[in-house]
Formats: C-alpha cells, structure tokens, sequence
C-alpha cells in the first residue's frame, strides 16, 4: 500500500499544473485520466476475484484525498468510478457476467463507469423523483429516450448506468449504457463555477437500443443501503481543505509587510486562525478515516446499521471544509481573491460539496430521527425491566 500511495503522490503532483488553466477555460484534463489509468488506478477497487486490485474502502480514500490536493475536480470524477466499480463488485448487484465483462475493460482498457441519474425535471434522484428518461420494449432490446444532467466524467465516459422509467410497467430500471452505442451523444451544457473540470455535461439519449441484460438492475423504494463507496465525496474536499491551509501557511512564512519584523506566521491572530484549521482538518480526518475503517471491519449486517454514520461523516467534513478554505483565504486576505491565487479555486470548488448528497437536511433530520427512537427504545427496556 505505501508503495501505491507513493506512486498515486508522484502521479497527482502533476495535475496542479494544469489546474488553472483547465477550471478557467472550462476544459476536461483528459491527461490525468491518462496518467491514472497508465498506473492501473482505475482497476485498484475491481475484487481481486475478479482480477483488480480489491483494496479496502480505507486505502482508496487515502487515494483520493492524494487527487484532491492537487486537483480537485479530477478527485470527485474518478472517485464516482472508483467507489462505482468497487460496490458493485462487493455486492454482486448486477448479473456477474455482465459485471466480470465491464470489469474485464476497466482492467484491459481503463474503461470508466458512472451512475446518471439526475434530469432536469426531477432534481436528484436522492429526493424521490420519478425519471422522465424512458425505456420502452422493443422485442428483445429496449429503447431508451431522455437526459441526464451532472453526467460528471462525460468526456471520457464508455459506461453510463442510466435510470429509466420503463413504459410498459411503469417500474425504474437502471441501464448499462456503452457510450459508443448510436444515438448517445454529450451536450456540452456544464459551466458551473465549481468543478469546472469535471466535465459533467448533459448526456442525450435518442432511441438508444440497448440488450434486454443491460437491464441490471431496479430501483426499490424505501430506504437506500448505505454506501461506504460514497466517503469518496467527502475525502475529496478534504483535500481541497489540505491544500488550501498548504496555501495559506506557505503565504504566511513568506509575507513580510515593512509595518511588522517578520512574517506574518509570527503573529498571534494569524496563527490562531492557522491553528483553527488545523484543528477542524485533524477531526475531519480522524472521523472520516475511523468510519472508513469501521465499514473495511465490519460484516454486511453491521454495514446496514452505518447509513447515518456516513451521512454524518459527509456533512460534517463538507462544512469543515467550507469553513477551514474560507479561514485559510483570512490569513491571505485579499490577494486570495485574485484570479492569479489558488485559492479562488479551491473556495469554488470546495462550495461544491454542498450539493453532493447526501444533503445536509436529510442527513442532520435522520439525524434527529435516530436519537429519538434510541431513547424511546431505552425507555422502554427500562420500563420492561421495572
């Protein structure tokens, strides 16, 4: 593992060189895919009975936060594939022919996956929303109609799990799409202020025909299964939040206004704001890798009792984040504004994490739910026993 992550550091320190020039003209950096997948990254998540790497949940994360530092719209992009591949290879979801020939490709090819499931009629999927994409049956194949918003990775996609709604049962099924298939195509739509990177365009499909197996799987509704894979969201704006305080500090050890002896590191108000972020990083970092390391231990049973455990993971190292960027761009002051500054980027980027789900309501109301039903629970053992 240290060998990897010293090779995963070596790698990613190269992707900060491109970095500004492709978040200002909105580009995707189709060269850091090609550097990871020339180190296998792609594959590290892939079973190894099924010929990856099967690393642990733990060590991927340690990965993406290694991306993250350096470039952060290229972290949260790949880790949608990584956390994808790893989950359903875990968890046997889809038919294993269907999965060992997608996994097959990543390992040959670099191929990369991706769920699309947001429209712009319906919002994210995590509200409940109804999929306008359609699915209709066609013999043995089905054809599929629709589009999908924040399609991150688009560029440079060859597998894209749709969401559809299927017409002749009004079921929601998810659709393995080969992005090489007549009738997909990308509309460049994304110019977000965050994340300009990732590619997350619009994704078309007009009477794509697809084989009645790509039908993988269906949406049941109710309560989702908590996912370890989904810290990849996270970890990545803890990164950004590390790189930031690496900005900050490096200003601060060098900025020497004539009005003080000195830098500005030596000032009392100015490490206090330094050691803040410090200090929110540490539990970011310690709660999120423990958690991480919980669900590497922990058998199937007791993974489905950590849904609101990695919804509090997320929500807690996103503000954390947010609020450590935002006192790192303090100690720099206005120059942290500047378009040649990057931390800008970092502020933009990190915002972002806002709006990955879990959502923060959601996750503090499930919060709340819990806590009232383990006391109600408590109270009534304790009036058992009396």
């Amino acid at each position: 593992m240290k060998e990897r992550l010293e090779l995963m550091e070596e790698t990613a320190s190269r992707f900060s060189d491109t970095s500004r020039e492709h978040d200002e003209n909105v580009t995707f950096p189709f060269e850091n895919f090609e550097a990871l997948k020339k180190i296998g990254y792609p594959q590290v998540t892939i079973p190894k009975e099924y010929g990856g790497g099967g690393i642990s949940l733990w060590e991927m994360l340690k990965h993406q936060e290694i991306i993250a530092k350096y470039d952060g719209a290229t972290a949260l992009s790949i880790g949608w594939h990584m956390g994808i591949i790893m989950d359903l290879g875990e968890k046997k979801s889809w038919d294993e022919e269907k999965y060992r020939k997608v996994a097959e490709d990543v390992i040959e090819n670099g191929a990369l996956i991706n769920n699309l499931a947001t429209e712009p009629a319906t919002g994210s999927p995590t509200r409940g929303g109804r999929p306008e994409t359609s699915a209709r049956k066609d013999g043995g194949k089905y054809i599929l109609n629709g589009k999908k918003t924040f399609a991150t990775l688009a560029p440079i996609l060859k597998y894209a799990v749709v969401s559809a709604t299927i017409e002749e049962t009004g079921e929601v099924g998810n659709f393995v799409v080969d992005t090489d298939l007549k009738g997909v195509h990308v509309d460049e739509t994304w110019n977000s202020v965050a994340m300009r990177a990732s590619g997350s365009h619009d994704f078309i499909m007009d009477d794509v025909e697809v084989e009645e197996e790509d039908l993988v799987s269906f949406r049941t509704p109710g309560r989702k299964s908590p996912a370890g894979w989904l810290l990849h969201i996270p970890v990545c704006y803890l990164g950004i939040a590390r790189a930031a305080q690496e900005a900050a500090v490096r200003f601060a050890s060098v900025y020497s206004p004539n009005s003080i002896k000195g830098t500005i590191s030596e000032l009392p108000n100015v490490q206090e704001k330094l050691g803040r972020v410090e200090l929110m990083l540490l539990e970011a970092e310690h709660f999120l890798y423990s958690v991480a390391r919980k669900w590497d231990e922990s058998d199937e049973d007791a993974r489905q009792q950590m849904g609101s455990e990695l919804g509090a993971v997320k929500t807690s190292i996103v503000n954390k984040a947010v609020e450590a960027v935002d006192l790192a761009m303090r100690v720099v002051g206005a120059k942290s504004l500047s378009a040649d500054n990057e931390l800008q980027r970092h502020y933009r980027n990190v915002r972002a994490g806002l709006h990955n789900p879990p959502m923060d309501d959601m996750v503090i109301i499930g919060l709340a739910k819990g806590s009232i039903e383990r006391i109600k629970d408590t109270e009534r053992e304790t009036s058992g026993i009396q």
